[in-house]
């Protein structure tokens, strides 16, 4: 095997810097740190970057663009992400309102709180079976919502499934996303707001949601559009596979 040559070191100029940042300002309006170690140092992550953000976060796909900054509002506020303020400028932008975003505030501190049910159906559900913990949840969250006629049922479910996905939940994340179903949410529309959940939590908490959203569709509780089904039937989904070594000086059998 021929060894890979070495890549010639990227050096620029300081003015190749400077300008590569203020062509983001140009762009984007404003200038975060981070874009002066890409464009000192990372060139083409930088050049990636900016394809990857104007996909996840500025094309418009399934979500329109208020609904998109209401899940973004929530997403950040799970995410206790305080950087993304240019998001509540947006929110208000597409037809946000102090009402709204109060009712963002509250579905995200609801979410926070639904250790309490979790615990119940892990140790407790026997003693309270009626109207059970999933139901209880269902329940508690449709009291919460009848508050808030203004916004759309649909749109506070995405904002539960990304607070949820934002901090790794897989029980809160089940159970909504079995609503979801029951209650006919868009698959597009939940697909496009866990994504979301990549740019300010990481790829691997959008990772964890993705399966948490698969083994609902193999359960056979939900009845999923056919391209969902196509993914769910996929066999050997649970990523590479790699054997445990055998201690040093430790014999087999």
């Amino acid at each position: 095997m021929v060894a890979a040559m070495p890549k010639t070191p990227y050096r620029p100029t300081a003015e190749a810097v400077r300008q590569r940042i203020e062509d983001f300002r140009a762009r984007r309006g404003y200038v975060l740190p981070h874009q002066g170690v890409m464009a000192a140092a990372l060139p083409e992550l930088q050049d990636v970057y900016g394809t990857i953000y104007k996909t996840l976060t500025l094309d418009l796909h399934h979500l329109s663009e208020f609904e998109r900054e209401f899940v973004w509002l929530a997403l950040l506020t799970a995410a206790k992400e305080k950087i993304g303020k240019h998001h509540i400028q947006l929110f208000f932008q597409h037809g946000g309102t102090d009402r709204l975003a109060e009712a963002a505030f509250r579905l995200v501190a609801w979410s926070q709180g639904v250790d309490a049910y979790k615990f119940l159906e892990a140790h407790w559900e026997g003693y309270f079976p009626e109207p059970g913990a999933r139901r209880a949840y269902v329940t508690g969250k449709q009291a919460l919502l009848s508050e808030f006629s203004e916004l759309p049922h649909e749109l506070a479910h995405l904002a539960l499934l990304v607070s949820f996905a934002s901090r790794d939940e897989h029980w809160g994340l089940e159970v909504e996303l079995e609503h979801c179903y029951e209650c006919g949410v868009a698959e597009t529309k939940i697909a496009e707001a866990l994504s979301l959940v990549l740019w300010p939590c990481g790829v691997n908490r959008f990772l964890e949601a993705s399966d948490v959203w698969l083994k609902v569709l193999q359960s056979g509780k939900v009845d999923a559009s056919e391209p969902f089904q196509a993914w769910a039937a996929t066999p050997d989904q649970d990523g590479f596979q790699l054997a445990p070594r055998t201690p040093v000086g430790k014999a087999k059998g």
